[in-house]
């Protein structure tokens, strides 16, 4: 069992005085697999080793946190590691972004897709293991049911003081995770990182509760989209509690549940704790995307 540390911050985000925020700080778990990669991985790497598989195949973009984490995990573990990369135009070594250059460096060998490929293909497990027999396939962002399992790790028999739980989603593991491990009086609540309706089926295939729900509304455009005032958010979120957010998952989330507050949504006895899952791997790559623009950027230190 692996413990993070707690951060109170309801008192400068200037709440009720009755509700209570507190952040649980999975980045801090691992300095390269943080957050919810490590417990999406955690026994996904145990049956890899149990089984014997020469190495993990797995899927993601130039950015991806999953990609880079996966590539770690490998290194650290002693088996291989197959990146499916979306973009064959990223062939080319001189525009690989930070992320790609870190996985190569710690083992991970990459094939490159064009988007429609990659499209086409990521999903087709029988395509994959015909060509790769001794692999593990590990699907897009890492859901499967075993990184559930981890992810319902996060919680512990301490947790039951708390009556929400919130989560940023992207492939929707870590929400399904934290669905089964709630307690019988918690609402889990997640934050889409992406727009599509798709995701609420993608979760019910691994959490049977119906103590979940999505919260939209605040992916700022899609998936990687960001504004302004959402850099602006965050950079400011990091000056009053010193805690780095990203701007595809955890910005949004929390953004979105600082809305939440000002607007009423939580009962004035709420308990709620943040789960902060990572992803701060990739800021680099979006300053430089935002220089670009002759945008504000992020203003932290990771």
């Amino acid at each position: 069992m692996y413990f993070c540390p707690m951060q109170a911050i309801s008192q400068k985000l200037e709440l009720h005085d009755t509700i209570a925020v507190t952040l649980r700080r999975e980045d801090l778990l691992f300095p390269e697999i943080s957050g919810n990669k490590w417990r999406k991985l955690k026994y996904n790497i145990q049956h890899i080793l149990q089984e014997g598989y020469e190495g993990v195949l797995t899927f993601g973009g130039a950015h991806s946190n999953h990609i880079a984490a996966t590539a770690y995990a490998a290194k650290a573990s002693g088996f291989k590691a197959i990146g499916v990369i979306r973009g064959d135009e990223l062939q080319q070594t001189t525009s690989w972004s930070p992320t790609l250059q870190s996985a190569q460096q710690w083992g991970m060998t990459f094939k490159f897709l064009s988007r429609t490929s990659f499209r086409d293909l990521k999903s087709d497990e029988r395509y994959w293991r015909d060509r790769y027999p001794n692999y593990f396939i590990l699907p897009e962002g890492g859901t499967s049911a075993l990184a559930v399992k981890g992810c319902a790790e996060m919680l512990m028999p301490e947790d039951q003081i708390f009556t929400h739980v919130v989560c940023a989603v992207g492939t929707g593991g870590t929400l399904a995770g934290l669905s089964e491990g709630a307690f019988s009086h918690q609402k889990i609540l997640g934050f889409p990182a992406l727009i599509g309706d798709f995701l609420r089926e993608d979760i019910r295939n691994f959490a049977k509760k119906g103590n979940w729900e999505l919260i939209q509304g605040y992916t700022f455009g899609g998936y990687a989209k960001t504004s302004p005032e959402l850099i602006r958010f965050i950079n400011q979120f990091y000056q009053n509690h010193q805690v780095p957010l990203d701007p595809i998952y955890t910005g949004k989330m929390m953004y979105g549940l600082v809305d939440l507050l000002a607007n009423d949504f939580f009962p004035k006895s709420a308990n709620i704790l943040a789960i902060h899952t990572g992803g701060l791997q990739g800021i680099p790559a979006m300053n430089e995307r935002l220089k670009k623009k002759n945008q504000v950027t992020l203003q932290i230190h990771v």
